[in-house]
């Protein structure tokens, strides 16, 4: 049991990267109405990536702009306080959905395409990352994807050899493999290299500060209330009632939209988390493998640099329950005791425990399109468990559409 010291300390509805040095941002109220090129709305790690990449294509967007475009961001929040916190930053190119099984729902080629696009975003991210220098605690990672009551091992050796077919660096291990390397009970497991986590707010404002260093303007709180589009542009009506001409907007607010933009249906879960402190006892596997399972519900666990290990799952499909506080303990002390049956070595002491809730779709994959019957505006909703990877890849697929250019994978995710 956590001693006085330790349950004083719990920080309880709080993530562990709210207290993260590196967060700040230059933001101020938006009091006038403007005209500009480009309008993010959202200011978490979509609207982030998505402004480092716009106002970074200046040159290539200048052509269809006529200048060096404009780029204006809007948040009803302070930046980087919706669902970014809540993240626990398992940056993988592994779908929810495994690719035998989003092979049937959408079709070889496109499924193929679909986790090739993922871990090219992974490397893409690796490149960007360490080409700006950018702090957020980011190492690569493998990841061992474990078999559960939903997947059992001869499905994941199926897996295996289908990764496999199209270069993806996946490795099946058996239950004996599994009981050596890892000390884990499981029936198989699935070892794949080329995932990553980091520090998503740190991450988050990294790319906000290079954003505005390449001229874009972060205004917060300015709340969407009213979007009204036309052949031309955009006029976007804040809650102060200040209007914004954009020519081109992106909605980067995942499935929080105002009422008169919708995407396809998402189911909406609530998910739930906790973080021990700095003193858990951490298998040396665990410092460069991040572990996920293939069960209902599931459990998903990685370590931080400073020794942390992060621990999630437990998922329920309701938009509220994750704001029961009472529940919060419940989930907690389930997540932990998961853990240690799983893997009996690790000790920890949780620090933080939070929850959330996130969007949810029948094949993993997100939504990244133009708003139906609205000109000149796109949506991002990053669904599933890759909202990180799937915010860089809105982010590449939307600078090129605003530059005139179709990606060739844009077609997977509307």
């Amino acid at each position: 049991m956590p001693s006085a010291t330790k349950e004083r300390d719990l920080r309880t509805g709080h993530s562990l990267w709210a207290d993260s040095p590196a967060l700040g941002v230059e933001a101020k109220p938006l009091n006038s109405s403007v005209s500009v090129d480009i309008a993010v709305i959202g200011a978490g790690i979509t609207g982030a990536f998505m402004a480092h990449a716009l106002s970074s294509a200046a040159t290539v967007l200048k052509e269809k702009f006529g200048r060096h475009p404009s780029i204006l961001v809007l948040d009803r929040r302070a930046p980087l306080q919706g669902s970014t916190l809540a993240s626990t930053a398992m940056l993988q190119w592994e779908i929810d959905l495994p690719l035998i099984e989003l092979t049937k729902k959408i079709g070889p080629e496109k499924a193929s395409r679909a986790y090739k696009r993922c871990f090219r975003a992974l490397c893409d991210l690796t490149d960007l990352i360490e080409s700006e220098r950018i702090r957020c605690a980011f190492e690569d990672r493998s990841t061992l994807y474990l078999a559960g009551d939903l997947y059992g091992s001869r499905a994941l050796a199926t897996e295996t050899e289908a990764r496999r077919e199209l270069g993806l660096p996946s490795q099946y291990l058996s239950a004996a493999d599994l009981r050596d390397r890892y000390g884990i009970d499981r029936t198989g497991a699935i070892l794949s290299i080329g995932s990553a986590s980091a520090n998503p707010g740190q991450l988050a404002a990294a790319l906000l500060r290079r954003a505005t260093a390449n001229g874009a303007t972060i205004h917060t709180p300015a709340e969407v209330l009213d979007v009204l589009t036309d052949p031309d542009g955009v006029s976007l009506r804040l809650d102060n009632d200040v209007i914004v001409r954009a020519k081109k907007v992106v909605f980067c607010t995942g499935y929080e939209l105002p009422k008169m933009v919708s995407i396809p249906k998402a189911d909406i879960l609530s998910t739930w988390a906790i973080a021990s402190d700095t003193t858990a006892t951490i298998p040396d596997w665990l410092k460069t493998t991040m572990v996920w399972e293939e069960s209902d519900p599931y459990l998903y666990f990685r370590s931080t640099p400073d020794g942390r290990i992060i621990l999630g799952g437990e998922d329920e499909e309701s938009e509220a329950r994750h704001s029961i506080k009472r529940l919060l303990d419940t989930k907690a002390k389930t997540l932990k005791n998961k853990l240690y049956q799983l893997v009996p070595d690790i000790r920890l002491e949780p620090e933080y425990k939070w929850a959330g809730a996130f969007g949810n779709s029948t094949t993993g994959l997100p939504f990244i399109a133009p708003a139906e019957d609205m000109d000149n505006v796109w949506v991002v909703a990053g669904l599933g468990g890759n909202g990180i990877t799937y915010s860089i890849i809105a982010s590449q697929i939307i600078t090129l559409a605003f530059a005139g250019t179709r990606d060739p994978d844009g077609n997977l995710y509307w």
